[in-house]
C-alpha cells in the first residue's frame, strides 16, 4: 500500500468535501446509496498490484479450461437450470482480503469468486468523485487494460447493449427500487439508457418478452442479468409471467447458471494457487481439523455473506446435515493496511473482469475496495464506525 499518498490524504482530508461528495451523488442522481461509502480512496503499491494480478491470472488459468463447465456442473441447482447458457461467463468478480502472512508481509487471499455483475457503473462515477473532491495523483488509476474513461464505458456499452436499441435490453432485478446496489443501476440507465426492471414487469407472448411502458409494448431482447436466483426462488409472493427456467428469445447478459458455476463452489478447484487459502467440501472432509478455530464455514447458496460461521466448533459441524453444501474454509488474517484518523481499516479488493463473447479469457478492467474496523467487512461488523464501507482502489 502507498504510505505516501496515505500520509498526504489523511493530513489535508475535510469532511466538508466528503459531505459534499455523498450529497453530489444523491442531487445528481436523485438517489443516495444505504450503504456506507468510505471517506477515503486505497491506495495500492506496484508490488500488491502485480500480487492482484497474478491471483485473477492464475484462477482465471482453472475457469477457462476446458473441463470447467463439466466440473462446475454440481453447482447448478437441480431443476433450476436456465435454457440457453452461454458458452462462459459474462462477467467475473473476485475478492481479495489484503492479508497478513506469517512473516507479516501483505498478500491478497481469495475471499470468493463470483461469475455475476457487480457495480461497474458506481465504481466508474465513485472513482471520479475521489478525484473530484480529494488529492488523488494523476498518475494513479483505477480502471485497467489500457481503459479510459470514454473506452471503459464504450465496453460496458458494447458488451451490455451491443447492437441493439437501449429500450430493448432491460436490466433484470427483483424489486430493484428495494436493492442496495440500485445506485448502480439508475447510474447504468443514466450511461447507457437501459432501463431496470423487476422480474414482474416481464410480459410473455409464447417465447417473446416484452414490456409496457405509456402504452407501447416494448419487446426484449437482451437481458443485462443482476437476479439473484437463489434468492428468487424464496419470493414464491411475487406475481410474474417470467419464469427465468423457461426458455426465451432472449439473449442472456451474464447468464443466471454462472451465478453457480463460479462461486463459492469453485473454492476447492483452487487450493494449487498460493493466494487461494485451503478450501474443501465438508462432505470431502475425513477428519475434522482440530484447531476448528482456524477455519471459517459457508453455505453454498448464500449471498452477502448470510449463514457464514465465522467463530467455529464441533458443534456447527455436527449439526449440518447437508454436508455437501458447505465449504470449510482456512481463515485468513486481514492486516489493518489502511490508516485513517483514528484506528487503522482492513481492506478487501474486488476485482471486476468482463469476459467478451470473441475473447480467450476474461480481462480486468475495475475494481471495488471495502473497508472494515470490524470482524467481518459486512455492514453489520461496521455499525456507528467511520472510515469504513465502499471504496475503490487507486493503483
Amino acid at each position: 500500500m502507498i504510505q505516501s499518498l496515505r500520509k498526504v490524504y489523511n493530513s489535508s482530508f475535510q469532511e466538508s468535501k466528503y459531505q459534499q461528495l455523498l450529497q453530489e451523488i444523491e442531487k445528481t442522481y436523485g438517489h443516495r446509496p444505504p450503504f456506507r461509502i468510505a471517506e477515503t480512496p486505497v491506495f495500492v503499491g506496484e508490488e500488491m498490484k502485480e500480487m492482484l494480478f497474478d491471483a485473477c491470472e492464475q484462477i482465471i488459468d482453472v475457469i477457462v479450461k476446458p473441463n470447467f463447465k463439466d466440473v462446475s456442473k454440481g453447482a447448478l441447482l437441480a431443476g433450476q437450470t436456465v435454457p440457453n447458457e452461454t458458452a462462459h461467463t459474462t462477467f467475473l468478480q473476485m475478492d481479495f482480503g489484503i492479508c497478513a502472512d506469517e512473516n507479516g508481509r501483505l498478500t491478497p487471499q481469495l475471499i470468493e469468486a463470483q461469475g455475476f455483475p457487480s457495480l461497474y457503473f458506481y465504481q466508474y462515477i465513485i472513482a471520479n468523485l475521489y478525484r473530484k473532491y480529494f488529492d488523488v495523483p494523476e498518475d494513479k488509476f483505477s480502471i485497467f487494460n489500457g481503459l479510459d474513461q470514454e473506452s471503459y464505458l464504450e465496453l460496458l456499452r458494447r458488451v451490455v447493449v451491443g447492437d441493439y436499441s437501449s429500450e430493448n435490453v432491460v436490466l433484470l432485478e427483483t424489486e430493484p427500487d428495494q436493492q442496495a446496489t440500485l445506485i448502480d443501476f439508475i447510474i447504468c440507465k443514466r450511461l447507457l439508457g437501459v432501463p431496470y426492471k423487476c422480474v414482474t414487469e416481464l410480459k410473455c407472448e409464447g417465447k417473446d418478452v416484452y414490456y409496457e411502458e405509456n402504452g407501447r409494448k416494448i419487446p426484449v431482447y437482451r437481458i443485462f442479468n443482476r437476479v439473484i436466483f437463489d434468492e428468487l426462488l424464496r419470493r414464491d409472493d411475487l406475481k410474474r409471467e417470467f419464469f427465468l427456467t423457461e426458455e426465451h428469445d432472449v439473449e442472456w447478459i451474464g447468464h443466471p447458471n454462472w451465478f453457480f458455476r463460479i462461486s463459492k463452489h469453485t473454492l476447492p478447484l483452487l487450493g494449487h494457487i498460493p493466494y487461494v487459502p485451503d478450501s474443501f467440501f465438508l462432505s470431502d472432509v475425513d477428519r475434522i481439523p482440530t484447531d476448528l478455530h482456524n477455519y471459517v464455514l459457508k453455505p453454498l447458496y448464500s449471498f452477502s455473506g448470510t449463514g457464514v460461521i465465522i467463530n467455529l466448533n464441533q458443534y456447527d459441524i455436527d449439526s449440518i446435515q447437508d454436508r455437501e453444501n458447505y465449504i470449510l474454509q482456512r481463515k485468513v488474517n486481514y492486516a489493518p493496511v489502511v490508516e485513517t484518523l483514528n484506528v487503522p481499516a482492513k481492506c478487501e479488493i474486488r476485482m471486476l473482469m468482463i469476459w467478451e463473447n470473441d475473447a480467450p479469457r476474461p480481462v480486468i478492467i475495475n475494481n471495488l475496495a471495502r473497508l472494515s474496523k470490524g470482524e467481518m467487512i459486512g455492514v453489520k461488523y461496521n455499525k456507528d464506525k467511520d472510515w469504513v464501507g465502499g471504496s475503490v482502489g487507486f493503483f
